[in-house]
């Protein structure tokens, strides 16, 4: 049987691909004003960052094979949910640690200081609130695992045949 794979598809995967890009350089490699890979070092050990760095992309890595398996494929219900929760539970980690400090100041005195300190020397083009600011680089991520989970949730609550190659199966299979 031939896959019929959907352009949603291949955007979920783009985005995810992006995001394991993210994921595997953010701390690794200097990327001029977008991060500070030394100001990283010297908030965390080397084994900190190799076990992050390996724990985040295995997660990313995870959810592509299982696109990538079932691409053009009916999607089982189990792994539809899998997609759609594990990447909400992230974007939730992203509110937690980023958004809710930085609009509503919860939490954000614990983190002014090492975030300054981080990511204090990279671009960011939004202003300082609450005395953090989320820089380009990790705003570009999380605009985009908001936009995978859309992207998701639209592959999910559509039909993943169309209606006509649907309708003529069912119609072969009976005559």
């Amino acid at each position: 049987m031939k896959r019929e794979i959907r352009f949603s598809e291949k955007l979920l995967l783009a985005g995810l691909s992006f995001i394991l890009l993210f994921m595997i350089v953010q701390d690794w490699v200097p990327l001029g004003s977008l991060n500070d890979v030394q100001a990283i070092r010297e908030e965390q050990s080397f084994n900190e960052l190799v076990i992050v760095t390996l724990i985040n992309v295995t997660q990313i890595l995870l959810l592509m094979g299982l696109i990538v398996i079932f691409m053009g494929k009916r999607y089982p219900v189990w792994i539809k949910l899998w997609l759609i929760i594990h990447q909400v539970c992230i974007f939730v980690g992203v509110l937690v640690s980023w958004w809710i400090p930085y609009f509503f100041g919860y939490g954000a005195e614990q983190k002014v200081q090492r975030f300054n300190q981080m990511f204090g020397d990279t671009h960011s083009f939004l202003p300082v609130m609450n005395g953090i600011v989320p820089n380009t680089l990790h705003v570009l991520f999380h605009i985009t695992l908001l936009f995978c989970i859309i992207v998701a949730i639209y592959i999910f609550v559509t039909s993943s045949r169309k209606k006509g190659n649907y309708n003529n199966s069912f119609s072969e299979n009976i005559n």
